[in-house]
């Protein structure tokens, strides 16, 4: 009988052992992160009191959640924004140093770097992407020898073969499932592809060239309809919830709205609600839709276990047409210089708020410095997860600053900014020192206006608590400090990240990366 008893008392252990990771698996929350498309900081009113869009919605989820005041973009523009969200890793330590991706470029994230949703799938969760991916993915081609360009402009797309599957795309990257469009919604293709299969050959070519509604000219497909693209992912996405919350598995859905950027398409029911222009119309309706979302989860059962997420990927821009906002009272940078490209705060402050029934306090909100590279390690954290040494070199657990104590301690030494022509910008504590004379970006002073440019001190230090406007550039007049945070961006490029541990290589180019000059001085 005591031999007989071991074997038993043994497969007892194993049984209660599975249980007790089953349960915890179980518990594990679900994750849907929504990210907005250049939407300013001062275009939710939750962070801007005197704003004149009324987004209550997302009001409400920072009202049941915390807002972080001080979040931030790793770049003013998509492609390397989205990045940095999937890797933890800043988008400039990728071969991409400036600029965004097309409708027709190649991957941009190899398959051998682990991303939050792959993380998170080999972790129990089921995953999804639904919306922009703005990434890279490599098209079918019809003629291997053909070159085509870069899809800027209609032609450069004669050579892909439509009717077969993408490859290196969301599946390939740790999503069970996947439907969007390649890039942004003014840019061709306008196609659907889900699980990396086109839902439809592109039968005609499209353009758009409204003040507010332009969009390239491009090959498109019968199913794509500009206007009901962003109300279609929100469809597709309430679908998903309802059916994935059945399941004992928890979930993490990216959800990446094309909106409000352009083309600025609000539908008819919020044409002119706003009393601004279209474009504030066009928040107002996504604000609308991230209502019904919570109302989704909501009857679907799970909103005491799912953390939702709300963020933009860069400031407004200027095809918002700012000045008519501006000159009826709403700022949509807030009390913030620049916007959309520029490396100054409009370009890369944004709203960011979370919601997590019974860990988060509802109302509360933190003014410590947080990344949008930050999403790995707080979900690595959260599933009990070890991040390697090459996983999510840039990302820091917000656990911390969303729980009753630690509140005050901050999470992240400096945070690196990067602007559209590739400037670098670090903030540590209040200070902020951007690596270019002018805006790094699209609004003035620009980087090509060169009889101005050349007027200016070749750095700017400011100090965002006294100056958050950036107005008063103490550059010439604390050269000290501005050597210290030169030599902390330095460090972090050398040594491939910015958290503890072993130093990585950032991807090589093939062009001279003028933008660090300042590491040689």
């Amino acid at each position: 009988m005591k031999n007989l008893f071991l074997p038993i008392c043994f497969v007892a252990v194993l049984f209660l052992s599975a249980c007790s990771t089953e349960t915890n698996e179980q518990q594990h929350p679900n994750i849907i992160y929504i990210l907005a498309d250049d939407m300013g900081y001062g275009d939710v009113s939750a962070f801007n009191e005197q704003g004149k869009i009324h987004t209550p919605n997302i009001d409400q989820l920072a009202t049941d959640g915390i807002r972080f005041t001080d979040a931030h973009t790793t770049s003013a523009v998509c492609t390397p924004t989205r990045y940095g969200i999937l890797t933890g890793r800043y988008n400039w330590r990728s071969t991409l140093k400036s600029g965004v991706l097309t409708g027709k470029s190649k991957a941009l994230i190899p398959q051998s770097r682990k991303t939050v949703a792959k993380m998170l799938q080999e972790n129990n969760y089921t995953t999804a992407f639904i919306g922009k991916w703005h990434l890279g993915w490599d098209w079918a081609i019809k003629d291997e020898t053909g070159n085509g360009g870069e899809g800027w402009d209609p032609d450069d797309f004669d050579n892909v073969d439509f009717s077969k599957p993408v490859k290196n795309g969301p599946n390939e990257l740790g999503f069970d499932y996947s439907y969007g469009h390649s890039a942004s919604l003014d840019m061709a293709p306008y196609v659907y592809v889900e699980n990396g299969m086109p839902t439809q050959v592109p039968d005609s070519v499209t353009v758009n060239t409204g003040k507010y509604s332009w969009w390239r000219e491009g090959p498109t497909s019968a199913d794509f309809i500009h206007e009901d693209v962003t109300p279609n992912f929100f469809r597709k996405s309430f679908s998903y919830i309802k059916q994935i919350s059945k399941q004992e598995k928890p979930f993490f859905l990216y959800l990446a709205l094309p909106s409000p950027h352009t083309p600025i398409l609000p539908t008819e029911e919020w044409q002119d609600k706003s009393g601004l222009n279209p474009y504030a119309d066009f928040v107002m309706m996504v604000d609308d839709y991230v209502g019904q979302m919570q109302q989704i989860i909501k009857e679907a059962g799970i909103e005491e276990n799912t953390i939702v997420i709300f963020t933009s990927d860069n400031g407004c821009a200027p095809a918002a047409k700012i000045e008519e906002m501006t000159a009826k009272g709403h700022y949509p940078s807030y009390i913030f210089r620049g916007h959309k490209a520029d490396i100054f705060e409009g370009g890369h402050r944004v709203p960011f708020i979370v919601k997590w029934p019974g860990k988060i306090t509802p109302g509360s909100s933190s003014d410590h410095t947080i990344c949008t590279t930050d999403l790995m390690a707080t979900c690595a954290e959260i599933i009990g997860y070890q991040l390697a040494d090459n996983e999510g070199e840039d990302s820091f657990s917000l656990l911390p600053l969303m729980g009753e104590t630690s509140r005050n301690q901050p999470i992240r030494e400096a945070t690196v900014h990067h602007s559209v022509n590739g400037s670098f910008a670090i903030r540590k504590g209040p200070w902020k020192l951007n690596l270019c004379p002018g805006s790094g970006g699209w609004s003035y002073p620009r980087p090509g206006n060169k009889e101005v440019i050349d007027t200016l001190p070749k750095y700017q230090l400011y100090n965002l608590e006294t100056d958050p406007g950036e107005t008063n550039n103490l550059y010439l007049t604390n050269p000290e400090k501005a050597d210290e945070l030169k030599a902390l961006l330095t460090k972090y490029i050398v040594d491939g990240r910015s958290t503890p541990g072993v130093p990585q290589q950032n991807d090589p180019i093939d062009f001279e990366w003028q933008q660090v000059d300042f590491m040689n001085e």
